[in-house]
């Protein structure tokens, strides 16, 4: 059975974390072991936060060895750039938010954004995406939901039942939001297929 290594990256507020969890809840319910571990120092100031998600049949570590990521999912432009030496080599998948959030340190004059982020990552693996998350969320009705469509378009890679999705991501989302959160991982999901 293949195994999946799976790393979210992005700034605090994002919904990292409330991501990592509705994947290793789909793989677990799909009958996965799963693994998973968090890094989000600063998060609450617009820092770095990274989760790793392992999924197998059996997984004995949550963290990832760097060269060893299948599929880099990032919610951030620059954060995708700070990722990608933890993927494999051989063609991995990376989806990108076309967002970018300009750090402090950029605000402040003293570091540049990175430029040509897609250009760099298209050196790295023909299998790149980058989706408008943030506007197609918004059109679906809250811009907020782009994490839940991103991880739409994460579902079409790996084996899990799209029924199994919409049962986590419903059970994990506020009332209010559960059904919206459906329509855009739904929205993220057709992206690929069409």
């Amino acid at each position: 059975m293949k195994e999946f290594n799976i790393i979210i990256s992005g700034v605090g507020g994002q919904g990292i974390i409330l991501s990592s969890e509705i994947l290793a809840l789909t793989a677990m319910e799909s009958g996965f072991d799963v693994k998973k571990s968090e890094v989000h120092g600063m998060a609450q100031r617009g820092g770095s936060v990274v989760s790793h998600v392992r999924i197998a049949k059996k997984v004995y570590s949550p963290l990832i060895e760097k060269g060893k990521g299948d599929i880099l999912l990032s919610f951030e432009k620059a954060e995708t750039l700070r990722w990608v030496h933890y993927l494999k080599k051989n063609s991995p998948i990376i989806i990108v938010n076309d967002l970018e959030l300009v750090p402090p340190i950029v605000s402040l004059g003293l570091e540049e954004y990175p430029k040509n982020v897609e250009e760099t990552l298209r050196k790295i693996t023909e299998k790149l995406y980058f989706i408008p998350a943030v506007d197609l969320a918004e059109k679906i009705g809250n811009a907020r939901s782009f994490n839940i469509l991103l991880l739409g378009v994460l579902s079409t890679f790996l084996p899990f039942e799209e029924k199994i999705w919409e049962k986590v991501i419903r059970e994990n989302s506020p009332t209010e939001y559960s059904e919206i959160n459906v329509r855009a991982f739904k929205k993220g999901k057709n992206l690929i297929k069409s």
